[in-house]
């Protein structure tokens, strides 16, 4: 699947990371197939500075997917080999990793059933890249050993996320796309045995010049003033600022 780029005659798709939102975050492969692209098709969260690098002359298409609305993964399937097959060089631009809750999975598997050339070109995770921006690492020497990455929002019919015993397995969790539930999400995790004082940090927009971070308890997460999108990190290394303690130390 990680296949050279090159032309053919059916065209290629390229599944890009696009990181946590600050285009100096790209990987070189993927800032190099986003200049040589003919065809962006991007979600909601890639930012505008990340799109810029596209040539002026490529198309682009927005199939984010926007609380009660947004283009149907079948519909953005068929999409991506229609323009492949017209012979185009396409990058299918994700905000984060394809493979981490982008459905790029699906996406690879829809291309490789119709014969279509994909690359897969990973991204730095907001998983990981929110928690960094705000001078949180998700594991800490005698503090959290292991971390666990989660979405907090499942589809109708889904298996829901068993919150209880993410909280009995400790670490560090940190939440994706999950604002909405955040509510539910801290009384689960209280109910499978994690402390109400237990710190949490929420990144809106992170890496961004938009950037904000909210920290309070879980207590107090259902309330929070956080705002969507943001990665939620629920744990003792939640109340770290390695900037902020690097600065004391040196003073």
């Amino acid at each position: 699947m990680n296949a050279p780029h090159h032309d053919t005659a059916h065209g290629h798709v390229s599944l890009v990371g696009a990181g946590p939102g600050d285009p100096d975050l790209l990987t070189v492969r993927a800032a190099r197939r986003l200049a040589d692209a003919e065809v962006v098709v991007h979600d909601a969260l890639v930012s505008d500075a990340v799109l810029s690098l596209a040539p002026a002359t490529a198309e682009r298409i927005d199939v984010g997917k926007r609380p009660g609305q947004g283009v149907a993964q079948d519909l953005i399937n068929v999409l991506l080999v229609r323009l492949a097959r017209e012979g185009k060089r396409v990058v299918r631009l994700k905000g984060g990793d394809p493979f981490v809750f982008g459905r790029g999975g699906e996406e690879a598997v829809a291309l490789a059933e119709q014969g279509i050339v994909c690359e897969v070109v990973s991204g730095i995770t907001s998983a990981i890249g929110a928690p960094a921006a705000a001078g949180i690492p998700v594991t800490y020497r005698g503090l959290s050993a292991h971390f666990t990455v989660v979405t907090g929002h499942r589809q109708r019919g889904e298996t829901p996320v068993d919150w209880q015993s993410l909280a009995k397995a400790g670490g560090t969790i940190v939440v994706l796309m999950g604002v909405a539930q955040r509510a539910e999400i801290a009384a689960a995790v209280v109910e499978g045995g994690l402390a109400d004082t237990t710190p949490v940090a929420a990144v809106h927009r992170a890496t961004t010049g938009e950037q904000t971070v909210v920290r309070c308890s879980l207590r107090e997460l259902a309330t929070a003033p956080i705002e969507s999108p943001a990665v939620i990190v629920i744990g003792a290394v939640a109340s770290l600022n390695v900037q902020s303690i690097a600065a004391a130390v040196e003073h």
